[in-house]
């Protein structure tokens, strides 16, 4: 619970070694509201798992053991000091930098394996993401606790047959936007990190643009990984309910899948033993999922979205098994922490134990390559299924703030079982997969996005004229405000025109009839709601900047009309047809000049081409 925060307590924290020099701690008079318990009441909890904190005379003891609430997690240069200790004093365990955050700060892994400098490939990886939102930092307090008993403790059997490789942090700048007033939504740890990186960006939005250096680091290294299963560690927000530990994937609860071998393995292996793993500890899983209404907690649940752009989206897009574990913001995070290392634990067993099931799946995932694309998934207005919800107490109240009737969760279990409904997820869109795509040269960025994703492709040493189909864009819009720092935009009327392109030195050209040619679909086609050009990165073929005087058009409209009947019938028929058309002379003439090889012949055409 989030403590009264007196300005005598900050004043300590903020003088601590355990608060960075860029930590913001903003000190109030300790009789704000906001410093007064006003959460819900949490459940009671007093699992089994406590059992994993370590004794105060460990050595190895992290700063969330010895806080006596655990509630408290430590600061970037706190937890690099202990994992740095670490790696000196046990040869199981080594630091691995991957990347640097815009305000310099080293982004790395922590690796834990029996097998030297060079990872076996014959023993699966397991990689586990902590702070994507720092906010939500479970994940990293919980894997140093893990990460010190494999190291010295008894759990060392976890490394004989699989490695893990731990991401502590990975927004290590936003980890360091800290203060007491990052998440109102959520129970600790009492100081949190931002939840966007320092250029106010967030990266689990980012997982297919790769837009920031961030996430390019991240693709850079887990290409290079290689992992077999990958868990990306977050908390909730929302309404209250039992569970503590909620985690899901793409293809659940038979769902959409682009990995279908994969999400079979996950719903049907590693699921269920996860679930009795975390029983035996005495938490509570449950399913990823998410309410609809947060005025009326009965009236269903769905999925949260399927889309690239979050890890599990681009996971299943590229057929990297991945798991999203949301931990729920309002139980205490003493029992989130020990739940994710619960999590972990078992993950690593699982996979042990089950690895070469998992990796036929993989590859029958990645041979697959369907002529259609689906894209686009949106919340389906009909449900798919009934399913059994272990709630919680609540009651409606007036609420003189909002005017309205207001929940107010009673933090006591409902002994009865609800039934909700299941709102899934289905595509808007259904896209044809060409042979290849073109790439103009000049979209530099764009192409050194698609070498990180990893795309196989072949760049020009010279001019080449293709015989391509290209795009003309019929009606664009642009976003009323940004987003993720992009004016978005999208379009869903296109015409195919064909057309032989020269494309210059540097071009490339993508082939589809590759692993991740999904991926290569999904950013190339601008109906795409997760395309290059969804995200504002083709804006230049909206832009046009030729024009013509009404004293020249008019004239040569005139001679247009005369020379072509059939013209003129098709404009009368027009003008017949759309009052507002014949009653603006600029729309008129715009008509005509449309129709003269003066009218920017590029306007409007989206510039990649697609090989048939």
């Amino acid at each position: 619970m989030r403590t009264a925060l007196i300005l005598t307590v900050l004043t300590v924290l903020a003088s601590s070694p355990a608060m960075s020099q860029n930590s913001e701690v903003r000190a109030v008079p300790n009789t704000a509201p906001w410093d007064q318990p006003f959460l819900p009441p949490a459940l009671e909890w007093n699992g089994a798992s406590r059992a994993l904190l370590a004794d105060a005379s460990n050595p190895w003891i992290t700063d969330f053991e010895r806080d006596p609430a655990h509630d408290f997690s430590p600061d970037y240069a706190a937890t690099r000091a202990w994992f740095d200790r670490l790696d000196a004093a046990s040869d199981l365990i080594r630091i691995e930098p991957f990347g640097v955050s815009p305000e310099g700060r080293p982004i790395y892994a922590v690796i834990a394996s029996k097998d030297g400098a060079a990872l076996d490939p014959t023993k699966p990886v397991l990689l586990a993401q902590a702070g994507i939102h720092p906010g939500e930092i479970d994940g990293k307090d919980a894997g140093m606790m893990l990460l010190r008993d494999v190291a010295f403790g008894d759990k060392g059997d976890l490394l004989d047959h699989a490695n893990l490789v731990l991401i502590p942090i990975l927004s290590v700048d936003g980890h360091e936007r800290a203060s007491a007033y990052s998440r109102p939504n959520q129970r600790g740890p009492r100081i949190q990190g931002w939840r966007n990186t320092g250029t106010n960006q967030n990266l689990n939005r980012d997982f297919l643009k790769l837009d920031q250096p961030e996430m390019r680091a991240l693709r850079t290294f887990i290409n290079g990984l290689k992992p077999d299963l990958y868990l990306d560690i977050h908390v909730t927000d929302g309404m209250d309910y039992q569970y503590d530990v909620t985690f899901g994937f793409n293809g659940e609860f038979d769902a959409f899948s682009r990995s279908p071998s994969s999400a079979r393995w996950l719903d049907t292996v590693f699921k269920p033993a996860m679930n009795q793993a975390l029983e035996a500890e005495g938490h509570i899983p449950g399913p990823l999922v998410f309410g609809i209404d947060d005025q009326n907690p009965r009236a269903g649940l769905n999925d949260g979205g399927l889309g690239e752009r979050f890890s599990n989206g681009w996971g299943d897009a590229a057929h990297v098994p991945t798991i999203l574990i949301e931990n729920h913001s309002l139980k205490p995070y003493e029992q989130r922490v020990l739940g994710t290392y619960v999590f972990l634990e078992a993950s690593l067993r699982i996979l042990a134990e089950n690895a070469a099931p998992l990796r036929a799946a993989i590859a029958a995932d990645r041979a697959l390559r369907p002529a259609e694309v689906l894209a686009n998934f949106g919340s389906d207005p009909v449900p798919h299924q009934t399913r059994a919800f272990k709630g919680v107490l609540y009651e409606a109240y007036d609420s003189p703030a909002s005017g309205r009737r207001e929940i107010r969760w009673l933090g006591r279990p409902d002994p009865e079982l609800w039934q909700l409904p299941y709102y899934g997820s289905r595509a808007g869109l259904r896209l044809r997969r060409p042979t290849a795509y073109w790439v103009p040269g000049y979209r530099t960025d764009l192409i050194e996005r698609l070498r990180i994703h990893g795309l196989t492709m072949e760049t020009l040493d010279q001019p080449r004229t293709v015989s391509v189909e290209m795009l003309r864009l019929g009606n664009p819009t642009l976003a009323s405000r940004p987003n993720e720092g992009h004016v978005q935009a999208s379009v869903t009327e296109v015409t195919p025109e064909r057309r032989d392109w020269t494309y210059a030195l540097g071009s490339v050209r993508v082939p589809t009839d590759q692993p991740l040619g999904d991926i290569a679909v999904l950013l190339l086609e601008p109906q795409s709601s997760e395309s290059f050009f969804a995200w504002g990165l083709f804006s230049e073929v909206l832009s046009r900047v030729e024009y013509i005087e009404g004293y020249a058009i008019a004239p040569l409209a005139e001679a247009m009309m005369a020379a072509d009947p059939t013209l003129k019938a098709e404009f009368e028929a027009k003008l017949a047809a759309e009052p507002a058309f014949a009653a603006d002379g600029d729309a008129r003439l715009a008509w005509f000049y449309e129709r003269t090889p003066f009218y920017d012949d590029r306007y409007r055409l989206y510039p990649v081409g697609r090989e048939d």
